[in-house]
């Protein structure tokens, strides 16, 4: 089976089909780089960041690009109210940007383009829009001619008519129309600025995308992906610029990850239920914030709370203590053929499980479900009186692959006991050879205190960090 896309474009679920064999070329929108970001910008981080690994996984080259818009209405008052230059805060902010998300486990983009990198490129294809015909000039703003795309509202799925009944020009603006949008806007004093055929000023938001696109991954892409709230006017934009300027279709597949939600109410800051990423990275493991993230499929709004989390955080634990079971077992177990080809057809159908679910429209939350399943299977497995090492060896390789798959690492960093710990740790064990059980349990209790858990298997006693 080929992997199945839900397209925004066409509202169906679609066979991946890439325009160049064993290669995809993919663009996610990146942030506006003037604070850290939000939980809601790190959804799109981790979900494509999971797309690009399933691809990777399934033998495709990815050429990724994320792009940083570091100049625009945003940054300049930022850099207004802090008295810092636009380029400062942008830099910041990307730096944080990556580090926040890098603790999520996403990986770094092929490309990671910024706009004041690609001015000339930009300028070039806005005066290329005009020699079109489908960009004007006016008192040094540069707006797109909407109508003249006939077909403005496709991934929307909206007419021109619909949107004209909201549209007016804003003060200030000397529009032809009052759906034309944007591309280049006059500087005002003060204000950030480059040389260009119509006076100094700056882009309009929508045409960086397109230009780069271009730029970095040709005239049609795979697919283009970014934030549900991105379809309009954002993305819709892109495809009238891009369209018009390349006349070819600019992206064969679109996908949009859904809303989050704090405690069933949605994110924002008059509500005062804004969650930074980088104040979360501070509170929980982001591992466990990346599992949460995948625990919906990626269309589908997500509720945001302490208490999903919590319960995320117990799900991820399931998985990773069957793996760690399975490893600690492997040292006791020995090589027997009774039952052996039974089990590792059945961990052979829950890879293939796994497969299934992600090959259709990247759903991460039955994906999931089939780690639970073989974090089951495997813990029945271990009930057994003999055990088979290849078998068990076959449940922890799957388990680290398919986490693998999902940016998740399942093998925790093991870290040395201090001399005082270890002392306690045998002071216990031989307390309960004594079987002095009241020392031994304030022992544990006394241990765990201090974040150490303790474990008592067949095998001997196991510890993890809290």
């Amino acid at each position: 089976m080929s992997i199945q896309i839900y397209n925004t474009l066409t509202r169906q679920k679609e066979a991946f089909t890439p325009i160049e064999e064993g290669k995809v070329k993919m663009y996610v929108c990146g942030p506006t780089v003037y604070n850290y970001i939000h939980i809601g910008n790190a959804r799109p981080a981790i979900v494509f960041d999971t797309v690009r690994r399933y691809f990777e996984y399934r033998g495709y080259e990815v050429v990724y690009v994320l792009n940083f818009t570091d100049v625009d209405d945003k940054l300049i008052k930022a850099a207004n109210e802090l008295g810092e230059e636009v380029p400062q805060i942008a830099d910041r902010f990307i730096e944080a940007y990556k580090e926040d998300v890098g603790a999520f486990g996403v990986k770094e983009a092929v490309y990671h383009p910024r706009v004041t990198e690609n001015m000339d490129e930009i300028i070039a294809f806005i005066k290329s829009l005009i020699d079109k015909g489908y960009a004007y000039e006016e008192g040094g703003d540069v707006y797109f001619r909407t109508r003249k795309f006939n077909n403005y509202g496709k991934l929307s799925h909206q007419s021109v008519d619909e949107l004209q009944s909201g549209s007016r020009i804003e003060v200030g603006e000397k529009k032809e129309d009052p759906l034309d949008f944007t591309l280049w806007k006059e500087a005002k004093d003060g204000e950030i600025r480059w040389e260009s055929p119509w006076g100094e000023g700056r882009p309009g938001w929508h045409i960086e995308c397109s230009t780069m696109a271009k730029k970095y991954l040709g005239d049609t892409i795979d697919i283009h992906a970014g934030g549900q709230d991105l379809t309009f006017p954002h993305h819709e934009n892109e495809i009238a610029q891009s369209e018009a300027h390349n006349e070819t279709d600019f992206a064969r597949y679109w996908m949009h990850n859904g809303y989050i939600n704090i405690e069933n109410e949605k994110m924002s800051k008059s509500l005062g239920n804004f969650v930074l990423a980088h104040d979360l990275i501070k509170q929980h493991d982001p591992q466990m914030i990346r599992f949460f993230m995948l625990s919906v499929q990626y269309r589908h709004p997500i509720n945001f709370s302490a208490s999903l989390l919590e319960s995320a955080k117990n799900g991820f634990e399931r998985i990773r203590n069957a793996y760690e079971n399975a490893k600690h077992r492997k040292d006791t177990s020995m090589n027997l053929t009774q039952d052996k080809d039974e089990w590792l057809e059945e961990i052979r159908g829950l890879k293939r499980r796994f497969i299934k679910e992600m090959d259709d429209d990247f759903n991460t939350a039955n994906a999931i479900a089939v780690l639970f399943d073989i974090a089951k299977s495997a813990n029945l497995y271990l009930q057994k009186d003999q055990t088979d090492e290849e078998v068990l060896d076959a449940y922890a390789e799957l388990l680290k692959e398919l986490t693998g798959v999902l940016g998740l690492e399942i093998e925790t960093t093991e870290e040395l006991l201090d001399e005082e710990i270890e002392a306690k740790i045998k002071e216990r064990e031989q307390a309960r050879k004594d079987r002095n059980f009241q020392k031994a349990d304030q022992i544990r209790d006394d241990l765990k205190d201090r974040g150490i858990v303790l474990e008592d298997t067949s095998q001997g006693t196991r510890w993890k960090r809290a």
